[in-house]
């Protein structure tokens, strides 16, 4: 009796085995088969673009978490002491494929490419970066860029520190406060983009204005500007735009960097005397010093990137070109491979900087 209950329970736990066997194998094989299905599918141009919305849904929500399950699945098959060196990997690993397929393979590209000239046929050396830091268009786009670094970060990070802390003291308004001037993080840049264009929009004398800008200026006697045409200031209009949006972001995490500066240490400043703005300088600004270092990176690589505001308001003309969009018309314009490949290896190394100063900033706050 007790060996044919052995026997079974050994029957048993084979067959548990060969089943968890074919379902580990089973399960990533036919997830992957249905992810290629899928992908074929969704390139099809004859196929239904609502039907192809709702394949792309499901495989962006539902593959992964599949592809996850399934590598788990097999993984767990391992011995014990393997398995749980090799598990973190498991989620780790497509991370690592996709940033090396989408991040460090076009960056040792891009590299490669802006050695060579337009049509990627002969080594030019570094004439590419030459022309870059020489030519006087292109020292326009460089000074352009520093502008836009220099304006946008110390105004939007300012100003939302400033309205962080004012809208603390806003009582019950506080809320409606922030809400509105965080709205236009909701708003995309090509969304914003197009309304202050709107904004800026100019007739020639005479005609009536659509422009919000030129009709104030109308109405006031004054005559109509095409503000987008004015040189240099056309490039502050545009900063103005970007300003617009990222204040209300910098004044949300901000604000919750004030909230947490203890109120007893606010209580004792002001007993000892000190003023509001003494207390703003000497007590607020060195207690929120990470965060306030760790948002001007933020809005710092964020800016030296940007791209879509000018190119959906000027598209770089009128002396309003900054280096990615130049990058853009260089590669896909000019055809030009090796000056919009330069151009990509300024923008990557001047973004490094901060990504560092970012991680070794993560890394000592969890110390």
């Amino acid at each position: 009796m007790e060996e044919t209950m052995q026997s079974g329970g050994t029957g048993r736990s084979v067959a548990t085995g060969v089943l968890r066997v074919a379902v580990s194998i089973i399960v990533p094989v036919v997830t992957f088969v249905l992810l290629y299905a899928a992908f074929i599918f969704m390139r099809d141009s004859d196929a239904s673009r609502l039907l192809v919305a709702a394949v792309a849904l499901i495989v962006g929500v539902f593959g992964v978490w599949l592809i996850y399950i399934g590598t788990d699945m097999v993984v767990s098959l391992l011995p014990a002491g393997i398995r749980e060196r090799v598990r973190p990997f498991v989620f780790v690993g497509p991370a690592l494929v996709v940033l090396t397929a989408y991040v460090v393979l076009p960056a040792v590209s891009s590299l490669y490419l802006s050695f060579l000239d337009a049509r990627a046929d002969e080594f030019v050396g570094l004439a590419n970066y030459v022309f870059i830091f020489t030519d006087p268009a292109m020292l326009i786009v460089l000074r352009n860029n520093l502008l836009w670094l220099i304006f946008v970060t110390a105004f939007a990070v300012g100003m939302g520190l400033v309205i962080a802390v004012m809208a603390d003291r806003a009582g019950r308004w506080e809320p409606v406060v922030k809400s509105l001037i965080f709205l236009p993080m909701a708003i995309s840049a090509v969304g914003a983009s197009v309304i202050w264009k709107f904004v800026y929009a100019f007739r020639p004398a005479g005609a009536e204005q659509i422009g919000l800008l030129n009709a104030v200026v109308t109405a006031l006697g004054g005559d109509p500007q095409g503000w987008l045409l004015l040189r240099p200031w056309n490039n502050f209009f545009l900063i103005l735009v970007m300003i617009w949006l990222l204040t209300g972001f910098c004044m949300v995490v901000l604000s919750a960097a004030v909230k947490g500066v203890p109120g007893e240490l606010l209580e004792a400043a002001r007993i000892d005397g000190a003023s509001e703005a003494r207390i703003f300088f000497q007590v607020i600004i060195p207690t929120i010093r990470g965060t306030l270092l760790t948002i001007t990176t933020t809005v710092l690589i964020m800016v030296i990137k940007v791209f879509d505001i000018v190119f959906v308001m000027t598209s770089g003309q009128f002396g309003t070109q900054v280096i990615a969009n130049r990058m853009y018309q260089e590669l896909f314009t000019f055809r030009n491979s090796g000056r919009g490949s330069a151009l990509a290896i300024i923008l990557f190394i001047a973004i490094v900087p901060f990504i560092i100063y970012n991680v070794r900033s993560l890394r000592e706050a969890r110390r």
